[in-house]
């Protein structure tokens, strides 16, 4: 009966573990990646009452051992990891699931832990980090000469640094011209030519826009594409950023051509030439009758605010000295306008008076100086009042003649030299590339030879079918930029933080477009990425791909390899020990961690970011498991009962 009683002990206590397990694992219903354990139960060595004997010579049967059992304990307890729970979708770029038995490796400063719970964020320190215990997660590394990952022993990936924060730039190195150049475009046809524009990167990440001009040619199916300038992103020419003469002096782009043309010039009107004596050069003089501005080479500074240009009457010249007298009337208005003078009407009748600064201008005096007239070389000054508070003023003044002028007979006319490309007609003098050479007869007129030069690429398109034949013979051309320059100071500057850009020419077409042109220049090869050139680009996310690669994502178009999340595999993952906050530790049943691990996708499993692995625990398993457990702990104390009911029996015998 104590065996018995005995045994019932041992059930009870079996089954009590065994409840214990079930209570956790229905604890840890929504715990994530919590992996549930079950019990195993074995029965207790047996004691034996009589042994067993074998068959006899003379026919008697053999007899079994008598045996009776001591009760029963807990066999084993085992983790069911190969179950995966289901997944919950988060959203957090950061929430990894993990397929397979492989677990992820942390650390939590003395030493690498494993878990199935990939709920991990970047911490102030930049390394990404378990929520829950802010353990480190252990990965590999980029091996910053190749830029590969380089699988070593696995360390903590530091993912949020300075350097990540930003991604360099990227110079344009190449450029597509496409689209349709139509015959019939006014603007390929007019002098400024059909217009593109092409906007790149230097080393440095600044942008610029090349202007392009398309010109049409006297044969069909040919145009001349020339370069116009380049501006910065401020719109200044890089001619006067770097203080230089020309553009080609920092960029070439195609070939240097001459035009030369031949035309008959004639005097424009007004215009007179002198023959040179021995050799010398002629001279071209017009007659100007009170021009100020081409007259004086001072009218512009000394002019007195409020004055018209043709207010000023040019009456002597003496010593290269031209005297005007001027005069104006201004209202009240607009001297408060100018001058900043008020005017306040008198009362009944009594004159008005005009002030500055709270003083009254009564003298001439007075007048210049609220003027402003003190430098303005004033010979003669009066001033007029009005009832309604006009004024009107008259000045003589002096001014400087421009060399060459003289007065003709003591009139207010007077002759000028001029320079000789400005005294035909129809001379496009703000042409820079245009140079004019004069054979000038004794009359004056002359036979002009005008000579072009461009620089610019021949593009050429097949006239029979419209496609593209080629651009100065090839397929391409290049804008070339020189590695330094010297600007009109003496400096050499470095211009290394351009490259050289590629342009390919060959889908443009020469269709017919309704009259309306749309060929244009982009960025880029022909694939549309291929040396596109890219800004500074600025962190805007970071990811973790299916393999466990962490990459940061830039504003420029970046992506940069920041690390790679390890992976630990076991032979016996059931072996490992559980510690808490959803970690284990190797133990001798489980096998070791060779401290470097392996890439996820080697045995073909993968990380799903934006998800969770939740707790594989089955309810319904562990309630069914919760009442075969009740009733065999039931059963057990019934043991127990009835032993002691039998106990008791047996003593009330001596009554």
């Amino acid at each position: 009966m104590m065996r018995a009683m005995y045994a019932g002990v041992a059930g009870l206590k079996t089954h009590q573990t065994k409840m214990d397990v079930i209570g956790n694992n229905i604890a840890n219903v929504n715990t994530v990646a919590f992996k549930s354990s079950s019990t195993a139960f074995s029965e207790l060595m047996y004691q034996n009452v009589s042994g067993a004997s074998g068959p006899t010579a003379n026919g008697r049967g053999g007899v079994n051992a008598k045996q009776i059992g001591l009760g029963v304990t807990t066999a084993s307890t085992s983790v069911n990891i190969a179950t995966p729970g289901s997944t919950q979708t988060t959203g957090d770029g950061f929430d990894l699931a993990i397929t397979g038995d492989s677990f992820f490796v942390v650390n939590n400063g003395s030493q690498n832990l494993f878990t199935k719970a990939g709920s991990f964020y970047v911490d102030g320190a930049g390394n990404l980090a378990m929520k829950s215990t802010g353990y480190n997660v252990m990965g590999w590394q980029v091996d910053p000469n190749t830029g590969d990952i380089r699988q070593d022993t696995v360390s903590p990936l530091r993912i949020m640094t300075e350097a990540n924060l930003t991604s360099p730039p990227e110079a344009t190195t190449n450029a597509v011209c496409g689209g349709v150049l139509d015959r019939n475009s006014t603007a390929v046809n007019s002098d400024a030519g059909y217009a593109m524009s092409l906007n790149f990167y230097d080393a440095l990440g600044y942008e610029y826009t090349a202007k392009f001009a398309v010109k049409a040619t006297d044969t069909k199916g040919e145009y001349n594409v020339e370069l116009v300038d380049i501006q910065d992103s401020n719109g200044t020419s890089i001619v006067d950023v770097y203080n230089v003469t020309q553009l080609s002096d920092i960029v070439s782009f195609g070939d240097q051509k001459t035009q030369v043309e031949q035309v008959r010039g004639y005097l424009k009107t007004g215009v007179t030439y002198t023959p040179g004596v021995g050799g010398a050069a002629g001279t071209y003089r017009k007659e100007l009758t009170f021009p100020s501005g081409e007259l004086c080479t001072d009218f512009d500074t000394k002019k007195v605010p409020g004055f018209a240009d043709d207010s000023y009457k040019f009456t002597s010249a003496t010593g290269g000295q031209v005297l005007s007298h001027a005069t104006t009337s201004l209202s009240s208005d607009k001297m408060e306008e100018l001058y900043g003078v008020i005017y306040v009407a008198g009362q009944n009748g009594a004159e008005g008076k005009y002030y500055k600064n709270g003083q009254e201008l009564t003298t001439a005096a007075d007048w210049q100086n609220a003027m402003g007239l003190g430098n303005a070389q004033i010979a003669n000054f009066q001033f007029t009042k009005a009832t309604d508070g006009t004024m009107t003023f008259e000045l003589d003044q002096t001014f400087t003649l421009v060399q060459g002028a003289t007065q003709v007979g003591g009139t207010n006319t007077f002759n000028i030299e001029i320079p000789q490309a400005e005294a035909y007609n129809d001379l496009d003098l703000s042409d820079p590339t245009k140079n004019y050479e004069f054979d000038v007869a004794p009359t004056g007129d002359a036979m002009i030879t005008i000579r072009t030069v461009t620089t610019g690429n021949l593009l050429r398109f097949d006239p029979d079918s419209g496609l593209f034949m080629s651009i100065n013979g090839m397929d391409r051309v290049t804008l070339d930029f020189n590695e330094n320059v010297t600007d009109l100071l003496g400096n050499n500057l470095s211009l290394r933080s351009f490259s050289d850009i590629a342009m390919d020419f060959t889908t443009t077409k020469w269709y017919d477009n309704g009259g309306s042109s749309t060929m244009g220049l982009d960025p880029g090869d022909l694939d549309g990425m291929t040396g596109k050139g890219k800004k500074m680009g600025d962190l805007i996310g970071l990811s973790v791909s299916n393999d466990g690669t962490i990459w940061a994502s830039y504003d420029n178009g970046n992506t940069t390899l920041l690390g790679q999340i390890a992976v630990a595999v076991f032979p016996n993952p059931s072996g490992l020990e559980k510690l808490g906050e959803n970690c284990y530790q190797t133990t001798l049943n489980s096998g070791d961690f060779d401290g470097i691990g392996q890439d996820i996708s080697a045995d073909g499993g993968k990380m799903t970011s934006g998800v969770l692995e939740m707790s594989n625990v089955d309810l319904s398993t562990e309630f069914t498991e919760m009442i075969t457990t009740q009733r065999g702990f039931q059963a057990n104390s019934r043991i127990i009962t009835t032993s002691d009911t039998l106990l008791e029996e047996l003593i009330n015998l001596k009554r």
